[in-house]
């Protein structure tokens, strides 16, 4: 490294005895708890007149907002563009960001503050420049562009320092070390002479000279733009507020601010770049999206531990220590005090063994893992999760600029008593409650603004149409989802009515349609129904497919119940529902008819799904209507008639005989056809999977009526050899997904055998208690006194004894 290099990366008029003159070029980190307490000495040490730092200078105007009382880090300042919202970026700073540290320290003295980096207007128009576009900057060679790699300058220099670990070196040298250069680990700066508080900066600022005259930009073309534009701030900052300014900036820019070159070779740099509209705002930020690679490009592994450092005001292992400790109490594992004091003492003898000058992370991990987990890394996800990471939602005042759509969305979840997180979690909601069904309803919204704050699940407890369940996490990008929805309407219920509008209308599916009238419901956007409804019966009458019909249907009996359940008027949408449904019942059986397995087997879960919408349409349904007996009758035809594919025969017999609507003979009668000899081996497997397959207690069917199961089993036993191997495929699915116990107990029935033809079950040899046909009445009258209990009926007077 040249003699001029090293002059012109070391902070500027640096002298044996005086202080340090500026401009003090701070090279940092970004997201360092080492830097961010190095900063804050040079700071306190130099005092300087303005403070200069790394970021859009569109968010000068909201710099004043990180001295409210309600601003808490983590947060990010948000750039987006305005014509396209989803075009953004962030700019995330934690309270150990050297960058948050030196806005605050200005703040709190009323030191001048701005940002110098390249303006967002800039940037965001270059992302959309296609991958490999050229950008305007100085000339590369082609010689440059082939060997230039994407430099890591951190892990270069931990590798020429020897060690294979970038993040334990930057450790050993910067986080365990206080800005007077002792391993304190934590202790506050302090005032100290100029020489100790700068020094540092000026060892940091060589060593990246170094690797600039090595790797030139370091394989980002992009940075010389950024560069010049942050040249001409300091230029302009040095010419109002003289040489006493501070910059805060990546360490990797140090060497190229403080190269000399002219104002109008910088200028050049800078011509003719695009340039969009932007707004800028203030969003919270988590811990865990610091530990991501997004924002400064700087992700870290553990934002947790590296916040417990900054924060420690001494003896960081120790109080590290006891946070793990608490931890772990809180989820019931028993970790006493002996336990911290070990786990400390383990520790640092790790440290001293390792050559480190305090324990680091892998030294707290490796002792809390051994002593505080015994060994087990299951826990230790928890402490990683919880701790080392964290979970930390920062804070935003109201005062900062939101878009109406935002604004709207804080307001209601105030109102709601409704709080974003960082950490999963689960809401259960009851529907009778009307501050839960606004709850229900304003989750429904955002997600038709894809605004994926929450997702719905199956709820732990009852299973009635007035609970719902919902998982909720909400990220930092959602902000951005909010932006983008935002063209649809200035509220969430606006919005959300413009957006299901402009869906119907563009839908070409008629399942897509009956999924946006369900959504419209669930969301409670009586304004858009008309225009959904509308959409959806014109799809209806124009669409014959009875696959697309049936796809429909069961959304729209959703809907109705729904609808029941929220008191929505419905009534249109019970008169579309109904029209799908005749439709099906006479385009249904023709539509079975010369099928492929594949296309069977999807027109049998669409039986299914048709059978349990008419189900919930003949509920509501008014008297007299007929549905229920027509469907009905499609099923008998269904079941009866040789040409339909035979996995949805045997279903529609299954759910004839689960209704009641077919006799137990007729429905082994309808068995014994199927599986007799004249009928091909592959149609008969395929008739018994329609019939018992499936988990649907089709296994306990032929548990507890040995006809049918003598039936498949005289007929199993009868398949020739040479077919056996064709239908096995087809009855192992089918008896696979039963229960282990109802396997069980079929096998067990098998091995007894058949009861003789004409015997009775006394006679027969001893069955397994319970099953078979008829009653047992000792197993009943063993059942009745519980029975009348749960009735409240009085149990019956004992006749007396003749």
């Amino acid at each position: 490294m040249s003699g001029a290099a090293v002059a012109a990366a070391a902070p500027q008029g640096r002298t044996a005895t005086g202080p340090v003159a500026g401009p003090w070029l701070l090279g940092v980190r970004h997201h360092g708890p080492g830097s961010a307490r190095a900063v804050l000495a040079a700071l306190r040490t130099a005092r300087p007149a303005a403070v200069l730092i790394e970021g859009p200078p569109e968010g000068d105007a909201l710099l004043s907002l990180a001295a409210d009382t309600h601003m808490r880090p983590p947060v990010a300042l948000l750039a987006h563009a305005v014509d396209d919202p989803g075009r953004a970026s962030f700019w995330p700073m934690a309270a150990f960001s050297p960058e948050w540290v030196a806005i605050r320290w200005a703040l709190d003295h009323d030191v001048p503050v701005r940002f110098i980096d390249l303006p967002a207007a800039h940037s965001l128009a270059l992302k959309e420049s296609a991958p490999g576009e050229p950008v305007e900057g100085p000339e590369r060679t082609e010689k440059e562009e082939e060997v230039t790699p994407v430099v890591d300058p951190i892990r270069v220099l931990a590798e020429t320092a020897g060690y294979d670990d970038p993040e334990r070196w930057w450790e050993d040298v910067v986080e365990h070390r206080s800005p007077t250069g002792g391993t304190d680990g934590g202790a506050p700066p302090s005032e100290g002479a100029p020489g100790d508080t700068l020094a540092p900066f000026g060892a940091l600022a060589e060593a990246m000279g170094a690797l600039r005259e090595a790797y030139g930009d370091g394989g980002q073309p992009r940075d010389a733009v950024r560069e010049a534009y942050m040249r001409i701030q300091l230029r302009t900052a040095r010419k109002e507020f003289g040489d006493d300014v501070a910059v805060v900036c990546g360490a990797w820019h140090v060497p190229a601010l403080a190269a000399r070159t002219t104002l109008a070779a910088d200028r050049a740099l800078l011509k003719g770049l695009p340039k969009v509209r932007t707004d800028l705002t203030w969003v919270p930020w988590t811990h865990r999206r610091l530990a991501r690679r997004s924002g400064y490009g700087a992700g870290i592994d553990s934002p947790g531990w590296y916040g417990h450092l900054f924060e420690a005001a001494d003896r960081p292992i120790e109080r590290w220590m006891t946070k793990v400790a608490g931890l772990l109490r809180g989820e019931d594992r028993f970790v006493s005090t002996a336990h911290v004091i070990e786990a400390v003492r383990l520790a640092e003898t790790l440290a001293a063994l390792r050559g480190r000058p305090l324990a680091g992370l892998g030294e707290t991990t490796d002792a809390v893992r051994a002593v505080m987990c015994e060994g087990s890394d299951v826990p230790l996800t928890l402490v990683r999760d919880r701790l080392i990471v964290g979970e930390s939602l920062g804070e935003v005042p109201d005062t900062a600029p939101a878009v109406p759509l935002q604004r709207d969305l804080n307001r209601s979840l105030r109102t709601l008593r409704l709080k974003p997180e960082a950490s999963e979690r689960e809401l259960d909601l009851d529907l009778r409650k009307e501050t839960d069904a606004a709850r229900s309803r304003l989750l429904h919204r955002l997600r038709l603004l894809d605004v994926g704050w929450g997702d719905p699940v199956t709820g732990r407890g009852s299973t009635g149409t007035f609970r719902e369940s919902w998982r909720l996490r909400w990220e930092p990008e959602l902000y951005v989802r909010v932006a983008e929805a935002g063209v649809w309407g200035t509220t969430v219920l606006t919005a959300a009515t413009a957006k299901a509008a402009s869906q119907a209308v563009a839908a070409t599916a008629l399942s897509d349609v009956t999924a946006l009238a369900e959504h419209c419901l669930l969301a409670g956007l009586p304004d858009a129904l008309p225009v959904v409804m509308k959409a959806l019966a014109d799809r209806a009458a124009l669409d014959a497919d009875v696959g697309h019909l049936a796809d429909a249907l069961p959304a729209l009996a959703r809907s109705l119940r729904y609808g029941d359940v929220r008191s929505t008027d419905t009534a249109a949408l019970a008169e579309v529902a109904a029209g799908l449904a005749e439709r099906i019942c006479v385009g249904l059986p023709s539509a079975c008819t010369g099928l492929d397995p594949d296309g069977a087997e999807a027109l049998r879960g669409q039986v299914e799904a048709v059978h349990g919408a008419i189900g919930l349409l003949d509920t509501g349904a008014e008297p007299g209507t007929g549905l229920r007996e027509r469907w009905d009758a499609v099923l008998h035809k269904l079941a009866a008639r040789d040409a339909v594919a035979g996995i949805i025969r045997g279903r529609a017999t299954r759910l004839l005989l689960d209704e009641g609507r077919l006799a137990e003979d007729e429905a082994a009668r309808l068995m014994g056809l199927v599986l007799s000899p004249g009928t091909p081996p592959a149609d008969a497997a395929a008739w018994i999977e329609g019939f018992v397959g499936g988990a649907s207690g089709g296994g306990m069917l032929l548990v507890h009526d040995e006809r049918l199961l003598g039936l498949v089993d005289a007929w199993l036993t009868g398949v020739p050899a040479d077919q056996f191997t064709d239908v096995l495929p087809l009855l192992r699915r089918t008896f696979s997904a039963y229960e282990p116990g109802v396997r069980r107990t079929l096998g067990e029935l098998v091995r007894r055998g058949p009861v003789p033809e004409g015997a009775r079950r006394d006679d027969a040899a001893p069955a397994t208690g319970g099953f078979g046909p008829g009653l047992d009445p000792v197993r009943a009258d063993a059942v009745e006194p519980v029975l009348r209990l749960l009735l409240g009926r009085p149990p019956e007077p004992v006749e007396a004894a003749v």
